[in-house]
């Protein structure tokens, strides 16, 4: 498995593609294509990775990927258990920057939207207000007409050029024109998301690209932008921020959950990725 470019032959005669998906693992690969994509996410949690960045979502995701910018959003680990219950629903929309016509935002009564698509090569997330706002919208769109989808789609990003919640994603610009680089990293990041609570050596991330662990560790440098500890550190620690959201839990029984074995390296790296101690994340997450 690999980065791999999708640019099928069917979608480049549409100019948008609007799907449901209600299945677990929302993709299959970490990837990237040519088309923008707005992605909505009613129900699900688990992580994603846009560029270099590393999060958890929740229900009420929504996120805007430019094109070639490689993004996966991958479902926690419970969705992939046998008879397991938890549900996806998801409405992902992709569009190109023509699909309301030629140079249309070019056009100084568009600049706000233009704007914001050239700032989606970094991803774009929007928060709660956006997301609740903008729902019935995202939810309805499947069932229009083509004509209404794209009358639709122009309403919904008009909305969003002037949401006051967007954040910018990827703190640099990971666009990928070619699979120069597109060894197994979509296996490495699927082994880390499933087994990111058991202990993972350098050995078995790089056995996984046939590499050895010193070219693997450039390669995985090259490609994500982060080293390999880094970005494990990552993984863990928006597994440990979400349990910590969503289970009244002690702090030393989500530090083994998501795989460290000392409390004092899980609140070091807790406070250098959030920006809060797990007790403080807690408390934070509990008042809004």
């Amino acid at each position: 498995m690999k980065l791999i470019l999708k640019n099928t032959d069917s979608f480049l005669n549409d100019r948008i593609s609007i799907t449901k998906k209600e299945i677990p693992c929302l993709d299959s690969s970490w990837h990237y294509h040519a088309q923008y994509e707005l992605l909505f996410i009613s129900q699900s949690f688990g992580i994603r990775f846009v560029g270099d960045n590393v999060s958890h979502f929740f229900p009420g995701e929504l996120v805007l990927v430019g094109p070639y910018l490689p993004h996966l959003w991958r479902n926690d680990p419970s969705y992939y258990r046998e008879n397991d219950t938890n549900r996806v629903k998801t409405i992902v929309i992709k569009f190109t920057k023509n699909f309301i016509g030629e140079g249309t935002f070019n056009n100084p009564e568009f600049s706000a939207i233009n704007s914001m698509l050239e700032q989606s090569k970094f991803g774009i997330s929007f928060g709660k207000s956006s997301s609740k706002g903008l729902n019935d919208d995202l939810i309805g769109i499947f069932d229009l007409s083509p004509a209404e989808q794209s009358i639709k789609l122009l309403e919904i990003l008009n909305r969003l050029s002037v949401a006051v919640d967007k954040k910018v994603l990827s703190f640099t610009d990971m666009r990928q024109y070619s699979s120069k680089y597109s060894h197994s990293i979509d296996g490495v990041l699927k082994y880390i998301s499933d087994n990111y609570a058991n202990k993972i050596s350098l050995n078995d991330v790089s056995d996984i690209t046939c590499m050895t662990a010193n070219s693997f560790c450039r390669f995985f440098k090259k490609v994500t932008n982060k080293s390999f500890i880094q970005f494990l550190n990552e993984v863990r620690i928006r597994n440990g921020a979400r349990l910590l959201a969503q289970e009244n839990l002690p702090i030393s029984e989500v530090c083994e959950m998501v795989g460290y074995k000392s409390i004092t390296n899980f609140n070091k790296h807790f406070k250098q990725i959030t920006g809060h101690t797990p007790t403080g994340y807690r408390l934070s997450i509990q008042s809004l």
